[in-house]
This record gives C-alpha cells, sequence and structure tokens, in this order.
C-alpha cells in the first residue's frame, strides 16, 4: 500500500514537470474504412517520453484525471493534433477530408466552458469543425443523461461530430440513445476481439451495429487484429475500423508515411 501511494505521488510530480517539458507527445493511430481500405482519419493519443523511458497510458493517464493534469494534457494534444491534421490534408488533398478523433476525459466533460474551449482551439488553428470527432465514453455519457444532453448540444452547436466510445461495455437505456445529438458508435475491443471464435459476441457486434444504422449513426469497430475480424466487420456492414491489424499508434512521422501508403493504395 506504502509503496503504490509513493509511486503514484511520484508519477504525479513527474508528470506535472512533464507537461513543462513538453514530455508528452501525440501519437496517432489510423481509422480506416472497410469499404475501400483506405485511411479515413487517425485518433490523436498521448504518450509520455519520460526521461527515465516511456510510461504506460494505462498508468499516467488515470493520474492525470484523478489531479486534472488531463485537462492541460488533453488541450495540447488537440491544438497539436489539429496543426498537424492541417498539413496532411493540405499536403494530399485528401477527398473526403481526413477526420481526427480525440477522446474526451470525465474531468474535461464536467468542464463548463468545455465547447468554448474546444471552439477557441478550432478557430486558433483554422480547422474545419466537421473534421473533428469527440469521443465521450458510454458510462460518462449515461451517467447523468439530462447534463450529457445539455453538453453534448453545445459541442454540436460548434459543428463537430460526436461519438459514443466503448460502446457495449456500459450501462445505457436504449431510450436515451436517440436524443443525444451523436454521430456515431465505437465498438469496444472486448467485443470486437473475439467476435471471430465467439458466437455471443458476434451476435452483440451485429446488434449494435443494426442499433447504430437504424438511428442513422455510423460504427467504428476498435481493437481490430485479425483478417477474419476485419472479414466479419465487412459482412456486417461496419463502416471503420481501428486497430493494431493496421497499426499501433504511432508518431507524427510514421501516421504521414502511413497516409501516403494508404492514397498511393488502400492499406487493405
Amino acid at each position: 500500500m506504502h509503496a503504490t501511494a509513493v509511486r503514484r505521488l511520484q508519477l504525479e510530480t513527474d508528470l506535472r514537470r512533464g507537461i513543462e517539458r513538453g514530455e508528452l507527445i501525440v501519437y496517432y493511430q489510423p481509422i480506416v474504412a472497410l469499404r475501400n481500405g483506405k485511411i479515413a482519419g487517425f485518433e490523436a493519443l498521448s504518450r509520455w517520453r519520460h526521461p527515465e523511458g516511456a510510461v504506460s497510458p494505462a498508468e499516467f493517464i488515470p493520474v492525470a484525471n484523478e489531479t486534472g493534469l488531463i485537462l492541460p494534457i488533453n488541450r495540447a494534444l488537440l491544438l497539436e493534433a489539429c496543426q498537424d491534421l492541417q498539413c496532411w490534408q493540405s499536403r494530399l488533398g485528401c477527398d473526403p477530408p481526413l477526420m481526427l478523433s480525440v477522446n474526451i476525459a470525465p474531468k474535461q466533460f464536467a468542464q463548463p466552458e468545455l465547447a468554448d474551449e474546444i471552439g477557441a482551439i478550432l478557430k486558433q488553428v483554422g480547422m474545419t469543425p466537421r473534421n473533428v470527432n469527440l469521443e465521450i465514453m458510454e458510462t460518462i455519457a449515461m451517467a447523468d443523461a439530462d447534463r450529457s444532453l445539455k453538453v453534448l448540444s453545445e459541442l454540436k452547436g460548434l459543428g463537430i461530430r460526436l461519438s459514443i466510445d466503448d460502446f457495449g461495455t456500459g450501462y445505457s437505456s436504449l431510450s436515451r440513445l436517440p436524443r443525444f445529438p451523436i454521430d456515431a458508435l465505437k465498438i469496444d475491443r472486448v467485443f470486437v476481439s473475439s467476435m471471430a471464435t465467439d458466437h455471443e459476441n458476434r451476435e452483440i457486434v451485429r446488434l449494435i451495429i443494426m442499433l447504430a444504422h437504424s438511428l442513422g449513426l455510423q460504427v467504428v469497430a476498435e481493437g481490430t487484429e485479425t483478417d477474419e475480424q476485419i472479414t466479419e466487420l465487412k459482412h456486417l456492414n461496419c463502416e471503420m475500423a481501428q486497430g493494431f491489424f493496421y497499426s499501433p499508434p504511432v508518431e507524427s512521422k510514421a501516421a504521414f508515411q502511413l497516409l501516403l501508403r494508404s492514397y498511393q493504395g488502400a492499406l487493405l
């Protein structure tokens, strides 16, 4: 117990210092359109290049959320990621335009000025709002449905896209879902990872896709790792996929190389 507390305190101290020193960098994982195998966009993710070695997001993100440090981290991430995608879009003239997906942390979602802050960043960079997708975890969105509706409506008013992340793992009331001004559902990897071998999980994925399409929503499957999963998702008319099957999260230079390959010839 004592060792855990000491480790957590040291992480918080190092993280504060790391933010000041620019040790947190943006990694990108491609999101691929299943109809043609081309990169449709990227999810931007924070990674920490600690002087003593990389620290797993599973270790530092919870600390960042608890302490509120996630707020400056995610502000910086959105700003840099918008700049990168603007640059790539300008160089390649992608059609349709690249989509940038960014996670909204629980602390962020609780901030009353969230929409104003995001709107200011997009305006600063000159990013077209409809090319930005914000991902909100299902458990966060459903915890207080009335407040969530207000926040999501404010964000939607900016012209951006909204997705419910990790769908299927929370406690959604399906009656609430149509009220939310969202554009997509993101199926949690726990279902996708075994859908090719587990009939029950495949059925859950099929039903989520059917539900989404009945509400006019797109579907992104995360955690794809095998050709069998991709084949199943195509058969179920899932629009997008993301996972190590295509690429792990990579730094900006490597992400741009993936994009070049995608536009010279589909990844798959």
